[in-house]
């Protein structure tokens, strides 16, 4: 497993997990400003690799569809990334600050430690509810804490799980290291596929006199995501150029600050997998890209395993996200950023003895989001000449494990790429750094613009190459309020 060294960007590590030809590595130059996502963890620089990898894949494919002799320039500015990845914290509706975590959504001391809790959607706030046998009418902070008081936090977390609730008792990163599920670290940080032959899909090049150079134009995206890595991603995605329609089950709305946030350039509909089945393969048979964000084996049950999805769609490229992995006793569960950063030792080590940390942004989340939007454009340059339907799997997990720089027991190769990364030293060859100002708040990196729901003020993406895109087409629209079809 190759670990985030203290001193290096980080970007050679993300490219080479994405399958990239190192000789693009001098194309990127890194703009590092001091303040900028401050943690004790290297934070800033797995923030910095995620948004320099995927704006290095925008450019490689980009260069591919426009007939470019070279691959653009990129720039990564730790000022930009700082920014992009606290957007729900810097977005403003019509004035008004978002809402970020629901009142029973933190930390909460148990008779043995601590436990994360998370109930910021109605569903999981019931279930919550349901497994420490409180009413909804008596729900409070306080009758919440006082349950929890009471029983240990392994308890906790197996009951609340059980009952389809979220959450997760603190672990130290040793205590993290024996769970079984700290495996995902032996695992590739990008896991990527090739399902089958088929030929390679011929993609329309891009024409000369276009405005800005958007390597994903043409390409149509569903996208079957939720909550924060998943939308960041596609996000990525729609500002890059591609049709993104995201899909909701009408029963499980979307929360409104959530959706302005990662909305920006996508288009919204609700579809009933069910009792609609005829117009989702009809959006399919049209598909370059599908994006998928639920718990692994959640949407087989509807023919959405990769496999089933190439077979009726050849040439198809399936990126999947998860939590925690397919693998493992924790395979199948749900799971956030927060919740990932409380088990697997981030939250303990951002902490005091008095009580857990975080680390200056959802950065699991963000990262994993920008690495997955980095494996989708990949796969459709390696498609462009090697033909195939592609897979690609990240989990919140194994980027966490890839920022901690933990090792499963007994893994042998992973500690020797770590030690070779070690001896490498400071920035990996080619990747040119200048020293910028200090980070000293977002203002720069935000932008305002009026739509559907109002006045909104966004961060704007790190995303950024030569004669590459400013920013998203457009606003967000309502939530669920778009026809389910391509435009």
């Amino acid at each position: 497993m190759t670990r985030i060294d203290s001193t290096g960007t980080a970007i050679d590590s993300a490219w080479a997990a994405l399958g990239g030809d190192p000789a693009l590595l001098p194309r990127v130059a890194v703009v590092e400003r001091e303040g900028a996502l401050p943690a004790r963890l290297p934070v800033r620089r797995l923030a910095r690799a995620c948004v320099g990898a995927c704006a290095l894949a925008a450019a490689e494919l980009g260069a591919r569809r426009a007939g470019l002799g070279e691959t653009p320039a990129v720039r990564v500015d730790d000022g930009a990334v700082a920014t992009a990845f606290a957007s729900e914290r810097h977005l403003l509706v019509d004035g008004r600050a978002p809402v970020s975590f629901a009142p029973l959504s933190r930390f909460w001391p148990a008779a043995d430690g601590w436990v994360r809790t998370h109930a910021n959607y109605p569903h999981h706030r019931e279930r919550l509810l349901r497994a420490l046998g409180i009413a909804g009418a008596r729900a409070s902070a306080q009758t919440v804490g006082a349950a929890l008081a009471e029983r240990s936090a392994h308890d906790i977390e197996e009951s609340v799980y059980a009952a389809g609730g979220l959450a997760v008792a603190l672990r130290t990163p040793e205590q993290w290291a024996a769970h079984p599920q700290a495996a995902v670290a032996t695992r590739p940080l990008v896991e990527r596929e090739r399902l089958d032959e088929t030929h390679a899909r011929v993609l329309p090049p891009l024409p000369d006199d276009a405005a800005a150079l958007l390597p994903a134009s043409g390409l149509r995206v569903l996208d079957l995501t939720r909550v924060l890595a998943g939308p960041v991603a596609t996000r990525t995605l729609a500002l890059l150029g591609a049709d993104v329609l995201r899909l909701d089950a009408p029963h499980l709305p979307e929360l409104a600050d959530q959706h302005a946030d990662t909305g920006l350039g996508k288009r919204s509909a609700t579809l009933d997998l069910t009792a609609e089945r005829a117009a989702f393969e009809e959006l399919l048979a049209a598909a370059d890209v599908v994006v998928t964000g639920y718990r692994p084996g959640a949407l087989d049950r509807f023919g959405l395993s990769p496999e089933a999805l190439a077979e009726r769609r050849p040439g198809l490229v399936v990126a999947q996200l998860s939590a925690w992995g397919g693998l493992g006793p924790w395979g199948g569960r749900r799971g956030f950023d927060s919740l990932v950063q409380a088990a697997t030792g981030i939250a303990a080590t951002e902490g005091s003895r008095e009580r857990p940390g975080a680390l200056p942004a959802q950065a699991l989340d963000h990262g994993t989001g920008y690495l997955l939007a980095a494996a989708v454009l990949r796969a459709l340059t390696e498609q462009s000449s090697e033909g195939g339907s592609r897979v690609v799997r990240l989990t919140l997990a194994r980027t966490a494990a890839w920022l901690t720089g933990a090792a499963a027991a007994g893994a042998d190769a992973a500690r020797a790429a770590d030690s070779a990364s070690d001896a490498a030293g400071a920035a990996p060859e080619g990747v040119g750094t200048v020293a910028g100002a200090p980070y000293d708040g977002p203002g720069p990196w935000l932008a305002e613009t009026d739509g559907p729901i109002g006045r909104l003020r966004y961060a704007l993406s790190p995303v950024a190459f030569t004669g590459g895109p400013a920013g998203w087409s457009r606003p967000p629209g309502p939530w669920g309020a778009e026809a389910a079809r391509w435009l």
